[in-house]
């Protein structure tokens, strides 16, 4: 199973968001397309859809840029992925079984365990338990 690189972004972008919380200043997309070696094009992209995710906020003109919104302690990993990925299940049995598929059926355990795990982690928690990298 594999996310996006646009979910890595989103999910590292967020995190150095949260991280630059406290100057209440809101960062710009160069900047933040260069603490991740990425193109300014191609994250403004990953940050409009956050934006219209509710998460991130977006202040225009010279010194504009992008900020977490008010509540984003509780911001989950499954909110922040859904918000790039969409929210289709990773897999769909293409046979016609139906919820019957004892195929399906695993798949889609499984895939109700990793989003519970994402649901129930969030930025905030990585900032608290200092397990950033």
């Amino acid at each position: 199973m594999k996310f996006s690189r646009g979910t890595n972004y989103a999910l590292h972008t967020m995190l150095h968001l949260a991280l630059s919380s406290s100057s209440n200043k809101p960062i710009g997309v160069q900047q933040l397309a260069e603490q991740q070696n990425v193109s300014p094009t191609y994250l403004s992209k990953i940050l409009t859809k956050l934006v219209k995710g509710g998460m991130v906020t977006s202040v225009s003109g010279v010194n504009g840029g992008y900020s977490l919104t008010h509540n984003w302690e509780s911001i989950s990993f499954l909110e922040i992925i859904q918000a790039i990925e969409g929210k289709a299940s990773l897999f769909d049995c293409h046979f016609g079984h139906g919820s019957g598929c004892p195929i399906q059926q695993v798949m889609v355990a499984a895939e109700e365990q990793m989003e519970e795990k994402l649901r129930n982690t969030t930025i905030a928690d990585l900032i608290k338990n200092e397990t950033v990298d």
